[in-house]
């Protein structure tokens, strides 16, 4: 990982929520969010929050004692969560997952999704989801699966390595897409703490309402958009046009839907 794949700021929070939550993340937060809920829990922490969907998801199917704390990396994701959220008991706060200012076994669920292959340190990530659980409590999170099985995001990466045929961004194949190994994960968990975590593939179909969204999503929406101006600011345009027609190519020039895939892990301290 490079430092620019932590970098979730400008109008990257905004577009993400827009145009990237609807295409891939919806479907999968309401997977998670009612994984979680039938555990019951009084205290809910979510790490990497984003801009909210896992959290608005949650909060919509747990009852009104239940406290959620929504905490992110990124202040400007934060920002944009806290304004879209209609749920005024959730505590926003700025937080490293892998220094959580939390006591210890204060929680009964920890929830991330789609967050922890942005862990420099896994282990330690795990470890400290681990400590702030009570005895009992659940880990709930989930990462995708290698790029080639979810097809929008590896199209749009093959599209810019031909417009970068020479230094060809990878933010996708490397960082969201790069954390794919079942036993690597189960034994990054026990080495934490925890024990016989479970792994469940969950399918879906992405969807977008025309080629240019889905590219607008991947390329103006996550750090890709960092790649591909530090490789030349002036091509953002012409990279998000290359990924629209290399969509549109393959799935069609109106709606678009392909599929994507990822594992849920559930763990228990």
């Amino acid at each position: 990982m490079v430092a620019t794949d932590k970098l979730f700021a400008g109008s990257i929070p905004e577009i993400y929520d827009r145009f990237l939550v609807p295409l891939i993340f919806e479907s999968y937060a309401l997977d998670l969010a009612s994984r979680l809920a039938k555990t019951d829990p009084r205290d809910v922490l979510e790490t990497a929050a984003g801009t909210g969907a896992l959290t608005r998801a949650i909060a919509s199917r747990l009852p009104a004692y239940a406290r959620i704390v929504a905490t992110d990396l990124n202040q400007p994701m934060l920002d944009y969560a806290a304004r879209q959220a209609r749920h005024g008991r959730i505590e926003w706060r700025q937080a490293d997952a892998l220094a959580l200012p939390f006591e210890d076994q204060g929680f009964d669920v920890v929830a991330c999704q789609f967050g922890v292959m942005f862990f420099p340190d896994k282990v330690q990530g795990y470890k400290e989801a681990y400590r702030v659980l009570k005895p009992g409590g659940h880990f709930f999170f989930n990462v995708w699966d290698r790029i080639s099985e979810n097809e929008f995001a590896e199209t749009v990466t093959e599209a810019l390595a031909a417009l970068f045929p020479h230094d060809p961004p990878r933010f996708m194949a490397r960082t969201p897409h790069g954390y794919h190994d079942v036993e690597r994960i189960r034994e990054e968990l026990n080495a934490a703490g925890f024990t016989s975590p479970s792994v469940d593939a969950v399918d879906d179909r992405s969807k977008a309402s025309s080629p240019r969204d889905a590219a607008i999503a991947f390329c103006r929406g996550t750090p890709l958009r960092n790649e591909i101006e530090a490789r030349d600011a002036s091509r953002l345009e012409d990279a998000t046009n290359q990924a629209a027609e290399a969509l549109a190519h393959r799935f069609g020039r109106g709606a678009i839907e392909g599929r994507i895939r990822a594992f849920v892990i559930t763990a228990i301290r």
